[in-house]
């Protein structure tokens, strides 16, 4: 039977030194609490009161909506949100937690009043799918749920959902290239605009811990459990001598291009040629590759998931450890000419004793837009 995790009846006991495996970045200095849930109360209400950006569509109503939330801030906060475009800006994300990491630029949800978080929830709203349970939107709230659990059940003011910041890099337009990324421990969304279109939506980095469910508004969350049932389902279907040239030799305890891994694809593919399988095995590397792109809104996700689509047939899937992908050190990848994701189940680290997952997409073309 599964445990299933709820928030507030779980007391903070334990310390920040249980995160003995990461290393990265580590700042020793201590972080201000400031969990509450009722961050994620007033994100979990999805009517809007926006008036302004209704008739708006596309690209156009993700800036009317960014500059609707900037209108919200004062000088001091529309001064940390609005930076200068700049690789390196971009670049700054990780998936460690906030007391290891102290390097990510814009504005923390903690520092948010009730109407900012509204209007930051309408921009998201906008750039995810909506209404689909632990995807898209649903799946972002969900990361900030499971945080929250972990400020609670033993990691303190480290984690927790207003640890995650949200930036402008470069001004939102529908010409100019910007980025509005948004991200902390376990979530990383990225999406680029060059020109007045979507030139990059990547990297994409996905985690959770726990992996059970956690329930918090009156909802459950579990959002990494489709997609681990996903390549559960496209390694099972395999044959086993399908199986044996999709295993790698080596074995892997995280994500091979997670933060700071930027531009280092393997020059050669692994594993077992996609174009090789039967079309109903073809369908289950697709269903695990739109577990990622439909997190986006509609047409953004649409556009992505073709491009997979037709590069399918060269695209290699691989794996490491047992294909039920229920244990620590079970790895799986998908490289295409365009799309990478991996996804790693790894030890606890404030949840010891149970696993729980890395995944990161990416874009061999478009990481950063391109840029």
């Amino acid at each position: 039977m599964r445990k299933h995790f709820v928030i507030y009846a779980l007391p903070a006991v334990l310390l920040l030194n249980v995160i003995t495996g990461c290393k990265e970045n580590e700042d020793d200095s201590t972080t201000t609490p400031d969990f509450s849930t009722s961050i994620t109360t007033v994100l979990s209400n999805t009517t809007s009161a926006n008036t302004t950006c209704g008739s708006a569509t596309g690209l156009a109503k993700v800036v009317c909506l960014a500059e609707s939330f900037k209108s919200t801030l004062d000088a001091t906060q529309l001064s940390a949100v609005q930076l200068t475009y700049s690789k390196a800006n971009a670049q700054r994300w990780s998936n460690l937690p906030e007391g290891l990491y102290r390097n990510r630029v814009g504005l923390d949800l903690a520092s948010l009043d009730e109407t900012q978080l509204a209007a930051f929830r309408d921009m998201m709203v906008a750039v995810l799918t909506l209404n689909t349970s632990n995807e898209g939107y649903d799946e972002m709230l969900g990361n900030l749920v499971a945080d929250d659990y972990l400020n609670t059940a033993g990691g303190g003011s480290t984690y927790g959902a207003g640890n995650y910041y949200l930036a402008f890099l470069g001004i939102p337009s529908v010409t100019g290239l910007w980025e509005l990324q948004f991200g902390g421990h376990h979530y990383t969304f990225a999406n680029t605009y060059n020109n007045g279109t979507i030139a990059g939506v990547t990297p994409s980095f996905r985690a959770i811990e726990p992996m059970d469910a956690v329930s918090a508004n009156n909802k459950n969350y579990q959002p990494m459990e489709q997609e681990r049932q996903a390549f559960a389902a496209m390694l099972g279907a395999l044959s086993s001598a399908e199986q044996t040239t999709a295993k790698l030799s080596s074995s892997f305890n995280d994500v091979l291009l997670g933060p700071g891994k930027d531009a280092q694809f393997p020059t050669t593919k692994q594993g077992l040629q996609v174009g090789s399988l039967s079309a109903d095995k073809k369908t289950l590397v697709l269903n695990a590759i739109q577990l990622y792109t439909n997190d986006l809104d509609s047409e953004t996700a649409t556009a992505f998931l073709n491009k997979y689509t037709s590069e399918l047939d060269n695209t290699y899937i691989a794996f490491a450890g047992s294909t039920a992908v229920t244990s620590e050190n079970d790895y799986i990848r998908i490289d295409g000419p365009s799309v990478w994701i991996e996804f790693s189940y790894q030890g606890g680290i404030v949840i010891r004793g149970t696993p729980h997952p890395h995944s990161v997409w990416r874009d061999r073309t478009s990481d950063y837009g391109g840029q």
